[in-house]
């Protein structure tokens, strides 16, 4: 399985797609690409959706999308990597949520 941190930016990228999913289904779908089991994808996905606004949920997306424009590794995004980039939208609640929804959905290693 690949680090949280992978699925994690894939649940970001997810949020900032357009389209007719809701946003915790599109967190899901993007967590599986990077090889998260579906019941935790689900739970992180269904978890960031009711604690966060649309527009955080972009904000996220958009930060981790910039901030693995320059990655070495863009396949990999380690959880530290993931609660940095929340961390300097100057948005409490993402880094708090983030950080609630990957353990709770025991995606922390």
């Amino acid at each position: 399985m690949k680090s949280l941190s992978a699925t994690i930016a894939s649940l970001v990228l997810m949020t900032g797609v357009v389209g007719c999913a809701a946003p915790a289904t599109r967190i899901s779908s993007g967590l599986l690409r990077y090889g998260l089991d579906a019941p935790r994808a689900d739970c992180v996905g269904e978890r960031l959706q009711s604690r966060l606004s649309l527009g955080q949920l972009q904000r996220l997306g958009k930060a981790t999308a910039a901030y693995r424009q320059n990655d070495t590794t863009p396949g990999a995004l380690t959880p530290s990597d993931l609660i940095r980039v929340a961390s300097e939208l100057r948005d409490p609640a993402i880094a708090l949520e983030v950080g609630k929804a990957a353990a709770g959905c025991r995606v922390l290693p």
